[in-house]
């Protein structure tokens, strides 16, 4: 039996009302309607509404006070009700006041039709899977099983894998922060193929890798001749995602001037190509991520904070690999039967003390330099078991210093043990181990001096 949901319109405006009861009524929805602050309170405390959506300003008053109190009111009386604000350009910073005291997002005027639906559906969507409130917590790993890319079984990772698995049949934009290399771009691509998009474009941007003055042509496209090297119409980032998502990776790099560009596009989808008058009007899901404090950003000035709200209805951290270390060993070995497919190569097991020296490690530089390593380390070891001189083997010059440590010296006794290796597998020959090694003589000469390692000089 198919729900419909009813929604209450709160506005003064005979026209806004009549135009948003046919839009909703076409969509499939029970519009019902309010013209003055006392009668919204009034069908608020008398009736369930799904959803509220609710103009700032009335007919005593412009600056949009009147309905932040409104807001607060129906919050206090229904709490759980998503609350969407309609606002004009010019107080989209009342509306962001408002998201800070439970609204669940806010549209500008005019509005865009297509835009508003996927908004309303999306609120209905996490409001009535009670989203936010049903936890995931005791969720064993079997019982999230379609993510076979996203490896490990730690419970911050249950969790985001659930959180995943609710929001990505919405159209909820998702904000992903967590440090570099902890693999926020695999979670926006599980969010997309998961999603109803996922026969549809998945478009990346590294806004941080796009200088200021190509922002518009490479977002927006261009027309041939809007510019000395336009020879020929190119399309935009945005117009290619038409229908499916688009990951906006390193947002928090974005410079100030283009975030108000890109601003209005989240806002309505629609933009214009350079060189070209005609607006475009595109459907795209928004997914950004960051390894940047974007709240600090935004008391600093240099990230603007309706941005911020647009962007982040869904906040998804992802933990830093030395926050989940029950998991290293099932990356390594992942990454090693990854590499051994990549590089036709034999696979090898880890050994004990290579999973228990993994562990150990501060891995600085998260999944993804963990991935490089187990690739070297696969490559480069002879045996059949890994162990850890293996990996300290594979390790570039000054890496095991730079990004990798061990306590009590352990270091220390590898590195001394790994260069005494390599010298009786060289038969006593010192030129052939510290190539075999990856430094030159004279910095082997200095080793064995610090390690108070003798050998008759075979060069």
């Amino acid at each position: 039996m198919i729900v419909s949901h009813r929604i209450l319109v709160c506005d003064d405006d005979d026209a806004v009302r009549s135009s948003l009861g046919f839009l909703l009524s076409k969509a499939g929805y029970m519009p019902n309607f309010a013209s003055n602050p006392d009668d919204i309170i009034r069908y608020v405390s008398e009736a369930p509404f799904d959803l509220i959506l609710l103009d700032m300003n009335f007919s005593h008053s412009i600056n949009g006070e009147e309905g932040i109190e409104l807001l607060k009111k129906i919050k206090i009386l229904k709490p759980g009700t998503p609350v969407i604000l309609m606002t004009a350009w010019a107080s989209v910073e009342l509306a962001v006041r408002g998201i800070k005291l439970g609204a669940s997002d806010f549209v500008t005027k005019p509005w865009n039709n297509i835009q508003l639906l996927k908004i309303i559906e999306t609120s209905i969507a996490l409001s009535s899977n009670s989203f936010i409130k049903d936890s995931s917590e005791g969720k064993k790993r079997d019982e999230i099983s379609e993510f076979e890319a996203i490896v490990g079984n730690d419970p911050k990772l249950i969790e985001i894998l659930d959180v995943i698995k609710r929001v990505a049949s919405t159209h909820a934009p998702v904000l992903i922060t967590g440090e570099s290399g902890t693999g926020k771009e695999l979670i926006a691509s599980a969010i997309h193929q998961y999603s109803t998009r996922n026969t549809k474009p998945f478009i990346k941007v590294n806004l941080g890798g796009i200088p200021a003055g190509l922002f518009e042509s490479e977002m927006f496209g261009y027309r041939k001749g809007a510019f000395t090297d336009a020879k020929s119409d190119h399309t935009g980032r945005f117009e290619r995602a038409n229908k499916g998502t688009i990951f906006l990776d390193e947002i928090g790099d974005l410079n100030f001037s283009s975030q108000v560009k890109l601003l209005r596009v989240l806002q309505d989808q629609t933009f214009e190509r350079l060189g070209d008058p005609n607006s475009i009007t595109v459907d795209v899901r928004i997914l950004s991520a960051t390894n940047h404090n974007l709240y600090a950003q935004v008391k600093k000035g240099s990230f603007r904070e309706d941005l911020l709200y647009r962007i982040n209805l869904i906040q998804i951290e992802v933990p830093p690999l030395r926050k989940r270390t029950g998991d290293i060993p099932l990356l390594a070995s992942f990454f090693i039967e990854q590499a051994s497919k990549s590089y036709s190569v034999p696979r090898k097991e880890l050994s004990m003390e290579a999973q228990d020296w993994l562990s150990n490690q501060p891995w600085p530089g998260n999944v993804r330099e963990l991935k490089n390593i187990m690739e070297r380390t696969l490559l480069l070891a002879k045996g059949d078991e890994i162990k850890p001189d293996d990996i300290l083997t594979a390790l570039k010059p000054g890496q095991a210093s730079a990004t990798l440590s061990l306590s009590n010296g352990t270091l220390d006794e590898m590195e001394k043990q790994m260069i005494m290796n390599a010298i009786d597998e060289c038969g006593g020959n010192l030129t052939r181990s510290s190539e075999k090694l990856g430094i030159s003589r004279a910095t082997l000469y200095r080793k064995m001096e610090r390690h108070g390692i003798h050998y008759d000089r075979n060069e």
